[in-house]
């Protein structure tokens, strides 16, 4: 967060995502990339990074290669459906021509009768055993359909999960955060939550990378443990959450976030083996009305805006954007978390 906003780069959870990846070091070549952008990198550069090196988010290959599938199985069944009408038709047409043929005629042999006879019959079952085939058929493209629906599923799940915490992720995020902008009726009582632990540097580097994922996790598992049901609950990237609340007043957000962030003060962290202490564990939180922003990217910037509030008045608190006023953005953007 530091790093982004000496560079004026904007707090949106994708950069995020890109900055945590490059400067914790798990990404070497991503960390050369970003360097490479120099000092003021812009939108359309970061992205086309993002699309490089965090293709997991981007990209949409699995989804395309199943669409693909789908619709050379679609296909196939039309096909299928196609030769069966063709068949239904030339059996209706020997009904017909033998029906005609039958009227036409004042008299008729028995031999001609059974020749007649034996052709429809000949005609009918063919037509009642390319049906049963077709049933056959048809039920095992659609066990096929299901199988790639049910592929599509999981890829859906898997792609908007955390693996680290297995609480939804940025994409999942970046979903539900514009999914607030497409009705008006939806803006007026929805809200945003940031939250963010404190000097999270200090205690990964005092006890490791390991126990801050344990740490995040168990964090994770408070928020979303703790909110009603149908409540948005997401790990944004490193150690920021996000929080929509729906169908809610200013007033009822801030004691939702004034009640997470006492849980996890008040909670003890600490190694289950040794019993040693990593704490004070505490977070710090912004809320942003959706009422107060005209896009989805200013929700989320206003909204991270009031959470460097709360970490330059202290940490550990909760901030609502409406009540810091009309703020420098440039004294927002030169901010330095320690």
């Amino acid at each position: 967060m530091a790093t982004m906003r000496r560079l004026g780069v904007i707090g949106l959870p994708r950069n995020y995502e890109i900055f945590y990846e490059a400067l914790s070091g798990a990404n070497p070549a991503l960390g050369l990339a970003v360097v490479a952008l120099g000092n003021r990198p812009t939108q359309q550069q970061l992205d086309e990074v993002g699309k490089r090196f965090c293709a997991h988010h981007y990209g949409q290959g699995f989804v395309e290669q199943a669409r693909e599938v789908l619709a050379r199985e679609l296909e196939d069944v039309a096909t299928l459906l196609r030769s069966e009408r063709t068949q239904v038709e030339k059996y209706g047409r020997i009904l017909s021509e033998t029906s005609d043929g039958l009227a036409n005629r004042s008299a008729i042999s028995r031999e001609l009768l059974q020749k007649i006879v034996g052709a429809v019959a000949v005609a009918t079952t063919s037509t009642i055993d390319r049906g049963r085939q077709m049933e056959s058929t048809l039920s095992e493209k659609s066990d096929e359909l299901e199988a790639v629906k049910c592929k599509l599923e999981e890829y859906k799940r898997l792609a908007e999960t955390d693996p680290l915490t297995q609480i939804l992720n940025r994409r999942a995020f970046d979903t539900e955060i514009a999914r607030i902008y497409s009705s008006k009726k939806d803006i007026l009582f929805n809200a945003l939550i940031l939250a963010d632990i404190d000097d999270f540097k200090k205690i990964n580097d005092r006890f490791g990378h390991p126990v801050g994922d344990r740490i995040i996790r168990s964090i994770a598992d408070i928020f979303q443990s703790s909110v009603r049901r149908g409540v948005f609950v997401a790990r944004t990237g490193g150690e920021e959450f996000a929080i929509i609340v729906e169908g809610t007043s200013e007033d009822h957000t801030t004691e939702i976030a004034e009640r997470l962030r006492r849980l996890v003060e008040q909670t003890r962290f600490t190694d289950p083996v040794t019993g040693v202490s990593y704490g004070p564990v505490t977070v710090s939180m912004g809320i942003c009305m959706a009422a107060e922003a005209a896009t989805s990217d200013e929700l989320y910037i206003k909204a991270d805006r009031a959470l460097y509030r709360s970490k330059v008045a202290g940490r550990n608190r909760v901030t609502r954007h409406s009540d810091i006023g009309t703020e420098s953005t440039n004294k927002w953007l030169l901010y330095r978390k320690d």
